[in-house]
């Protein structure tokens, strides 16, 4: 089995504030797009930045591999979505508001406003990535038309008892999860709507390659794998050093759905094996090192948290997103 990505390749400075969404661009995935705290929106080479890197000491100065900015938020950005085609991505965040970015001219094409608290995720969905679905603070999920000259959604879901935290698209499905401690999936071909009952706040949804599972964090200190036909638990992730109680912290399935990786209240980021739930690798995301041996609890701290990982789809590499306002970029050494 070739080995985990464990070693920094490349770090990624600039951002002022906590870092909170991190994508790859589409394929070939050479670029990685971040979000922050800052109300900037960063698109980075990581082959140009080492993971020796020092953030500018002024705001002038370019950071190491930085290729552009973008700048429309008047709040924190909270999600990032690259769309296939590589030439536009959906930004959303405290603003109450859904970005549409021309990816070359660094220009919102659209800007879709109707939601009454942050938008917390925003994926594109449908044919030719023709629709957007966003997820809010306000309790709702709603569908946009990005052909459609009208800036009212397509649709409105309002099932949600509280904050709607992410969500995702596979083929005629909209999946969501919420604060109230529930995975919603609603069949766009039927109207029915699916409620799977997780009974903890839910922070992040991921969906398996052959969309037949999805993975579920939680804030009980647990990301759980789920069987989408039946919902029932396959299997929990747990380590007595991983932290998930008080913030939004995203994970993710990568090396082919082999890896479950998520961040952490506390500045760690966890790989566990997906088939064994065994934690393979503890990650100090600040330290840029991995912890061997029993981690310690950290005492927490708005700086520590790690709320956003990434997998590289192509490559064997992933990216931790920090509250030191830094990603970083992790590889082998080969």
């Amino acid at each position: 089995m070739p080995p985990f990505p464990a070693t920094p390749i490349a770090k990624l400075t600039g951002h002022t504030g906590p870092v909170h969404a991190v994508a790859y661009s589409s394929s070939p995935h050479s670029y990685i797009l971040t979000g922050a705290a800052d109300r900037t929106i960063r698109l980075y080479n990581p082959s140009k930045a080492p993971p020796s890197s020092v953030a500018p000491t002024s705001s002038a100065a370019y950071a190491p591999g930085l290729v552009t900015k973008y700048n429309a938020h008047g709040y924190e950005v909270l999600s990032i979505d690259v769309n296939a085609a590589n030439d536009r991505f959906v930004s959303t965040g405290g603003d109450k508001t859904v970005f549409l970015w021309d990816v070359q001219t660094a220009q919102t094409v659209r800007r879709f406003t109707g939601h009454a608290g942050r938008v917390n995720r925003g994926v594109f969905g449908g044919e030719g990535d023709s629709v957007i679905v966003s997820a809010s603070f306000d309790g709702t999920v709603r569908i946009w038309d990005v052909r459609s000259t009208s800036y009212k959604p397509i649709m409105t879901f309002s099932d949600a008892k509280d904050s709607v935290t992410d969500v995702l698209v596979f083929e005629g499905e909209i999946v969501s999860a919420s604060v109230d401690g529930r995975v919603r999936s609603y069949d766009l071909r039927t109207g029915y709507c699916e409620v799977d009952v997780i009974g903890y706040p839910v922070t992040s949804l991921t969906l398996s390659k052959k969309g037949t599972e999805v993975l579920v964090s939680s804030l009980d200190s647990t990301v759980r794998l789920m069987d989408r036909g039946n919902g029932q638990l396959l299997k929990a992730y747990r380590d007595e050093a991983f932290v998930n109680t008080d913030l939004r912290v995203r994970s993710t399935l990568g090396l082919n759905d082999s890896v479950v990786l998520s961040g952490s209240d506390d500045g760690m980021v966890f790989a566990w094996d997906l088939l064994g739930g065994t934690a393979l690798h503890k990650f100090r995301h600040s330290e840029m090192r991995e912890v061997r041996g029993k981690a310690e609890k950290k005492e927490k701290g708005r700086k520590d948290i790690v709320s956003a990982v990434a997998f590289c789809p192509s490559r064997r590499e992933w990216a931790s997103a920090g509250g030191d306002g830094n990603v970083v970029v992790w590889g082998t050494d080969s």
